[in-house]
């Protein structure tokens, strides 16, 4: 998702959400910012609902083009690891972000936190730095066995993105 408004103090306000009213008021006022798109107006949370239910929610039979919900972002949100797939709570992408609950209050808050991780945090640059992804498992990989979790199919989520050399 290629968007100004996705970057890295986007990012760092959605990280820091619930230490900080600044960190708020920047979430809500991008989340809330209407964009013009192929001659509609929409907002980024909406565009950030439809990259996630893109990339993570292919299985979950949503519309092209529907953007994802709550019950959507809960139920896809323990198949996400980054670089590997391990019990080692420090891969799971939700819970190394200290979300232990997705709700209907918090589930936008999660996708975007994703999408910008992916967009402008350190997903993006571990990705061009390091080559490590953010990967997606199997539903509720904690009701797996080790050797169910070690033997599942998963695939790599990326958003396109531009190198430093193609931006000069």
């Amino acid at each position: 998702m290629a968007h100004p408004w996705i970057n890295r103090d986007f990012y760092e306000a959605t990280v820091r959400f619930e230490e900080s009213d600044a960190a708020q008021e920047l979430f809500y006022r991008v989340m809330d910012t209407k964009i013009e798109r192929g001659g509609k107006t929409d907002t980024v949370r909406n565009q950030i609902l439809r990259t996630y239910a893109m990339l993570f929610c292919e299985d979950l039979a949503l519309a092209p083009g529907q953007p994802a919900g709550f019950e959507e972002v809960e139920a896809t949100a323990d198949r996400l690891y980054i670089g590997e797939l391990a019990f080692d709570p420090n891969h799971w992408y939700r819970m190394m972000h200290h979300f232990p609950v997705i709700d209907e209050d918090n589930y936008d808050r999660f996708a975007a936190l994703v999408i910008a991780d992916l967009s402008a945090g350190p997903l993006h640059e571990a990705a061009i730095n390091g080559g490590q992804m953010l990967l997606v498992g199997a539903l509720d990989p904690l009701a797996m066995s080790r050797e169910e979790r070690k033997s599942q199919k998963y695939h790599v989520a990326a958003l396109p993105f531009e190198t430093q050399e193609e931006r000069t």
